[in-house]
């Protein structure tokens, strides 16, 4: 859509305020919200959802049942500054706060509710490098504590059918091995919207449409829209191409320990990698290699000391 730059800069300059469209079919059905922008330099899903928001508002496309809501930008403040987050990551930390502390709090406040108020969330984000698009999907159905969930079938659904090559699970479980690394309490840490939205009684998938600046990232994103409207029967759109091969697994996650640590190449999303494999050296000369046969996953160059690095995934 031609106004989306235009939109997005007047979201930004009013960080205050947050906006969101919804449209409700009389005919009964599922309740779905669509977000982007929760990390404020991962623009594809904004403009893909304001680009949905045209085409309904033209009629170009055509609700015919249950309750769609779209929120463009989640978090206007790191729009504004082109940077993953406003004050804080919103997405390792969204839990409401009686007193909310940080702007991000205050973004929870607003959008826990929302979230709790519908059943499926489809969260639009992009990556760092280069790398093909993907799904990500929470747990398989358990009783556990850290996070029950009984969804999961459904959650698998959604995830094969928004037109992406790829499905990647197991994202908590290996935050919890990365904050422990780092000396944290699990606490709310690695709680972002997915999660929420399981806590809820709700399922989720957040699709990494591509890297930052690729403009098929939208395209990826606007499929995705639509892959979750036609399987929800929400609306008479074409289903992209159902993903039927296997998921990958998260596996582990290995953090930046010195500004001087180097990966050796230049690693994209899904390369893959033998057991023994040399991955990056430490800043003292230590090789990484890897330890079994598997695939890179979010390779992050510029991660700051103590962050993320890169992760290693399995097939599932």
């Amino acid at each position: 859509m031609d106004g989306g730059h235009e939109l997005l800069r007047r979201a930004a300059a009013n960080p205050q305020v947050l906006q969101w469209h919804t449209w409700a079919a009389l005919t009964p059905g599922p309740a779905l919200v669509i977000m982007g922008a929760v990390h404020g330099n991962e623009t594809c899903g904004a403009y893909a959802i304001l680009r949905a928001i045209d085409d309904l508002q033209h009629g170009r496309l055509l609700l015919r049942r249950g309750r769609l809501t779209l929120v463009p930008v989640a978090n206007p403040l790191a729009v504004g500054q082109n940077t993953r987050e406003g004050e804080r990551n919103l997405n390792r930390r969204f839990v409401p706060r009686a007193e909310p502390q940080d702007y991000e709090d205050r973004i929870t406040h607003q959008l826990a509710p929302l979230l709790a108020a519908h059943d499926v969330l489809l969260d639009l984000h992009s990556f760092h490098t280069p790398g093909a698009p993907f799904a990500m999907v929470g747990p398989r159905n358990n009783e556990g504590t850290r996070e029950p969930f009984c969804r999961a079938d459904e959650e698998a659904e959604l995830a094969r059918a928004l037109g992406v090559d790829q499905v990647v699970e197991g994202w908590l479980d290996v935050y919890d091995r990365a904050a422990r690394a780092r000396g944290e309490p699990l606490d709310d840490g690695g709680i972002g919207t997915n999660e929420y939205m399981r806590s809820q009684g709700g399922y989720a998938v957040t699709i990494e449409c591509g890297q930052h600046e690729d403009p098929a990232a939208i395209r990826v994103a606007e499929r995705a829209i639509r892959g979750a409207l036609a399987l929800l029967g929400m609306a008479d759109v074409p289903a992209p191409p159902r993903f039927d091969g296997p998921a990958a697994r998260l596996q582990d996650v290995v953090l930046r320990e010195s500004p001087e640590d180097r990966l050796v190449r230049q690693w994209n999303s899904f390369d893959v990698v033998r057991a023994g494999d040399l991955i990056a050296r430490r800043a003292d000369g230590r090789e990484l290699r890897a330890p079994y046969d598997g695939s890179v996953l979010f390779p992050y160059p510029e991660a700051e000391v103590g962050q993320e690095w890169f992760y290693l995934a399995v097939p599932s």
